[in-house]
């Protein structure tokens, strides 16, 4: 949809911003902090979030082409860290798409047979069955592909994260049994909760994204006030239905029995039978896995296309610079399902279900968190090396500003790619040093191939992308 400048609102860009971030699959995660999941919150959301959002604006106002990232960092770094900023933004969903499509099906699997729900060749069925029939209909354009999305989100996210949050407070304020203390005291970390600090590294996941809706900040009515305004709401609205979300799974299940993949799912189950309308479980589970499995599809092909937006500038080769009728990259869709099928095997690989969901998710934190640095290096290299260029958005307080802003979203953004090599204590990951070498040398492979392709390009594949211009895109229609 084309929107004409200056004609979003401060709202559609908060519920734009809100449907970016708010995933119900990131609840039990965020569960296994109890109380202290506020204080959690509120660091994430102010060392990370804020920072990201109030630089991709001002990025995304200066330099509004298509490409993003990768025309951000390639205006500061250069073409290779450009090919490689994009590239890690598209990888990291190669992890990321097994992990929630895993909760899909063992959500699914209590609306058919719960004891599905532990089988991980049934999981790891219905995660390639589903990924590969999403890549078949991407296929056929853009059109089709958002107007599944559109209607999932609605049924599968909306309406079941207000019944979560609806049902939590009943089972509250009913004076059911609760697993967790409520007051102010208990926001402060405990012990125990720090040696599964980990799981912080979920939260930049959770929280990652917006720079995606940094592509329509040139287009808010009063930027330099609006945009920053409709951040701090999205990430405050986003804050409470993930407190609330989260707070009622840890009140109705123990924190020692919470699970990354089943958690949501479980905790309707026992609030359901508890008021003897357990016939609304199998609804919520399809109701959940239309909601998880629309907002998979609206990352598959977004991602994607950024990348093919580099081979303007010769960095894809041939083989995946070819376009089907729909303008689609047929090439690149079947490369990326054929690495998330490897990607999923860890799905049965490891002992546990939580730990495999874990695992994936912290390998896509990782590859995410190396783009968001290069975003903030190259945010301060262009206010040196072009500080000409208008943004209808700029960071205040010229250079001190920036460096401020950039600084302490660079050293979260650290901190959070470290934590993540550390495995938590809640799960067993069986190996220590199969943790360890799987998440170092994924990040080496994923790290390599742009370094790679970029060293090896050929002049041959300017010319070939020359040719692209001749091809129908049916998806401007």
């Amino acid at each position: 949809m084309h929107i004409e400048k200056r004609t979003v609102s401060v709202g559609i860009l908060i519920l734009f911003n809100v449907s970016i971030m708010a995933s119900l699959r990131n609840l039990p995660l965020v569960a296994e902090f109890g109380m202290s999941l506020i204080f959690f919150f509120l660091v994430t959301a102010l060392a990370f979030l804020i920072p990201c959002a109030l630089v991709s604006a001002e990025l995304a106002t200066g330099w509004p082409k298509d490409g993003g990232i990768y025309v951000w960092v390639r205006e500061a770094l250069g073409d290779t860290w450009g090919f490689f900023a994009i590239w890690m933004q598209w990888a990291h969903n190669l992890t990321w798409y097994p992990a929630i499509l895993s909760f899909v099906a063992t959500t699914l699997a209590f609306a058919i047979d719960q004891t599905l729900a532990t089988n991980k060749l049934y999981i790891l069925l219905l995660v390639l069955v589903l990924f590969w029939g999403m890549t078949f209909i991407n296929y056929f354009g853009v059109r089709t592909s958002a107007t599944i999305s559109s209607i999932g989100v609605v049924l599968g996210t909306i309406l079941p994260g207000i019944v979560i949050i609806a049902l939590g407070s009943i089972w509250y304020a009913a004076g059911n049994a609760r697993h967790i203390t409520l007051g102010w005291a208990e926001i402060i970390p405990s012990a125990d909760v720090w040696d599964n600090l980990t799981f912080i590294a979920g939260l930049f996941l959770a929280f990652a994204g917006l720079e995606v809706s940094a592509g329509y900040a040139s287009s808010v009515k009063s930027p330099r006030k609006n945009y920053p305004r409709a951040i701090i709401a999205a990430a405050l609205i986003t804050f409470f239905l993930f407190m609330l979300g989260s707070l009622s799974i840890a009140m109705v299940i123990p924190k020692s029995q919470i699970s990354l993949v089943t958690g949501v799912i479980e905790t309707l189950k026992i609030i359901l039978s508890r008021y003897h309308v357990e016939w609304a479980l199998p609804v919520m589970a399809i109701l959940l896995s239309i909601g998880a499995v629309a907002e998979t599809n609206s990352w598959l092909m977004g991602p994607i296309k950024a990348l093919y937006s580099t081979a303007q500038h010769g960095n894809l080769p041939p083989i995946f610079q070819k376009l089907n009728a729909y303008g689609m990259p047929t090439n690149m869709l079947l490369f990326q399902a054929i690495i998330v099928s490897f990607a999923s095997v860890v799905i049965i690989l490891l002992p546990d279900l939580s730990a495999a969901y874990w695992i994936l998710s912290a390998l896509s934190a990782q590859m995410y968190l190396i783009m968001y640095l290069l975003m903030f290096i190259a945010a301060i290299v262009l206010r040196y090396k072009k500080p000409h260029v208008p943004r209808s958005y700029e960071i205040p307080h010229k250079h001190k500003g920036i460096w401020t802003v950039c600084l302490i979203g660079s050293a979260a953004t650290i901190f959070g790619f470290v934590i993540a090599f550390i495995p938590p204590s809640a799960f067993n990951v069986g190996s220590l040093l199969f943790y360890e070498l799987f998440m170092i040398l994924s990040l080496l492979v994923m790290s390599a191939i742009p370094l790679l392709i970029h060293q090896f390009r050929s002049p041959d594949w300017f010319i070939l992308n020359d040719k692209k211009k001749t091809v129908v895109d049916n998806t401007k229609e």
